[in-house]
């Protein structure tokens, strides 16, 4: 596993610090991760506790989530579309946001859908709740669920459209695919890699996960991340994992060091 060291050792140091989930996947640190491996940025990891109290985290940057950007003394980045930005102002090549734009809206655009307010991880979770808070699940851990639930306003509402939403998005995605191939290109936007292409390899592992020699995890969050929707699994068309698989081994480290 990678070194870690604690919040409130991160905040009065300078350079560059992005807090992290150890030991786990999350989809967002490792787009976050994905972008400083392309770019060779060092960095300082610190240590998110996963769905602990985070009282240094909280107490620094308003919240308890994971990844956190913080760059000298400069505000921390607490979400993706401002980490992106500091990211590619720190190291502008590789670029990863695309010069023309057209392509830049449209990155921007299929992004937010993935990594924004109520996009495919978010609605992804509202499905891991439904499936494990049911009265069959250990206690303990429906537990654990419940308090994800309420960090992105579960109901039971929200789990019934999620699905419908989720596969929305990969359809959309899949269909971007399909259209880059036809015309040459083996990028979801243009003709080169960029965040984008990160931003759903990371994401597709809330649907099939890497293998275990590619990418060791709790067996809890594999179980967890392993996609049972039929719904979701319909639109989960083979090329974007292809895309994902493809993306991890021209541009990525593997195996994934968490």
């Amino acid at each position: 596993m990678a070194e870690y060291i604690d919040v409130d050792s991160a905040i009065p140091m300078s350079g560059l610090r992005v807090v992290l989930t150890p030991g786990i996947p999350g989809p967002w640190s490792e787009s976050a991760k994905a972008i400083l491996h392309v770019k060779k940025l060092n960095f300082v990891r610190a240590a998110q506790e996963v769905l602990g109290a985070n009282v240094a985290l909280i107490r620094w940057t308003g919240q308890a989530t994971a990844p956190v950007a913080a760059w000298n003394d400069e505000p921390p980045r607490t979400t993706w579309i401002e980490q992106l930005a500091l990211f590619e102002r720190l190291a502008p090549v590789p670029r990863l946001i695309p010069k023309d734009f057209d392509q830049r809206v449209l990155m921007y655009g299929l992004a937010n859908e993935l990594m924004g307010e109520n996009g495919f991880i978010w609605h992804r979770r509202h499905i891991m709740v439904r499936d494990f808070t049911r009265p069959e699940v250990d206690p303990g851990v429906a537990e654990k669920f419940v308090i994800l639930g309420n960090k992105y306003g579960y109901s039971p509402e929200a789990a019934a459209a999620a699905p419908a939403r989720c596969a929305e998005i990969l359809r959309r995605f899949a269909e971007q695919l399909k259209t880059q191939h036809a015309r040459g290109s083996k990028y979801l936007i243009g003709d080169s890699l960029s965040a984008l292409d990160l931003y759903w390899a990371c994401t597709a592992a809330t649907i099939y996960p890497l293998p275990e020699a590619k990418c060791a995890m709790p067996e809890l969050f594999r179980a967890v991340y392993i996609n049972t929707d039929p719904v979701v699994q319909t639109a989960a068309d083979p090329v974007l994992m292809a895309h994902r698989d493809f993306i991890y081994e021209t541009h990525l480290e593997l195996p994934i060091d968490l």
